[in-house]
């Protein structure tokens, strides 16, 4: 059965006609945890900025209202570079975590670490991608007990319109960056299991961070390169980030 569309002006969006028509440019739309955002325009796009209250504090998300995620895609262009003034350690770090729980510290979570997709040390371009589950599984316990398994490399540069796809299916998820046919990352076995939760723009410490054009589908999507075009757009809130260190 073919599923009636509603196109709207912003951010050349497409939603389900039974989606909230809440814009991704709007706030009020997020429940902002350690961090802060804003509507502002960034490299010819209307888009949210998301940045931490206090530089290097640790992170944190802006957590989409109403929105509540199982298995299904998510698309989304974003822009990540270190602060102006960040720690050296700052790596741009910024993703997007999904099946959010109640207590909004429990989440699962793709992210990319931009400058390390051109840097010039072989290691480092190997941690550009990571998948975390927060607070039993960040990144150093995942690198430490199975190195290389859940980071990956890819092209990234700091600052650009990048654009993330991730499809869920029950424990498993594929990360696919650039409109690539093939994921950068593979995940199959999602820590948290086969559960339910919000999505949220997520930011590490000492991330100047740009979100535009975020789509939700709700079943699995197609695992080829291409982008989903039946979707639900949502806006969002935040949440706080734990231990964010150089990596």
């Amino acid at each position: 059965m073919r599923r009636a569309l509603v196109a709207t002006p912003l951010l050349s969006s497409v939603l389900l006609a039974a989606a909230p028509a809440v814009p991704l440019d709007s706030a009020r739309a997020y429940k902002p945890l350690n961090v802060t955002i804003e509507a502002t325009e960034y490299r010819g796009r209307k888009a949210l900025r998301v940045v931490e209250p206090t530089l290097d504090q640790g992170g944190g998300i802006a957590l989409a209202n109403g929105v509540t995620f199982a298995s299904g895609t998510i698309e989304v262009d974003l822009a990540g570079a270190p602060a102006p003034v960040a720690a050296e350690g700052a790596r741009g770090f910024i993703g997007i975590a999904f099946r959010v729980q109640a207590d909004p510290q429990r989440y699962e979570c793709f992210y990319l670490r931009p400058t390390n997709g051109r840097a010039d040390d072989q290691l480092r371009r190997n941690h550009a991608t990571q998948y975390i589950s927060e607070p039993e599984f960040p990144w150093q316990r995942l690198r430490k007990e199975q190195p290389g398994v859940y980071e990956s490399y890819v092209d990234l540069e700091p600052g650009a319109w990048t654009h993330l796809r991730i499809v869920v299916d029950g424990t498993r998820a594929r990360l696919y960056v650039h409109d690539a046919p093939q994921p950068v990352l593979i995940v199959n076995d999602l820590k948290l299991g086969d559960t339910t939760g919000g999505i949220a723009l997520w930011i590490g410490q000492g991330t100047e961070a740009y979100f535009s054009s975020l789509k939700i589908a709700p079943e699995p999507g197609p695992v080829a390169g291409t982008r989903t075009t039946v979707s639900e757009r949502v806006a969002w809130p935040a949440r706080s980030l734990a231990s964010q260190t150089t990596r």
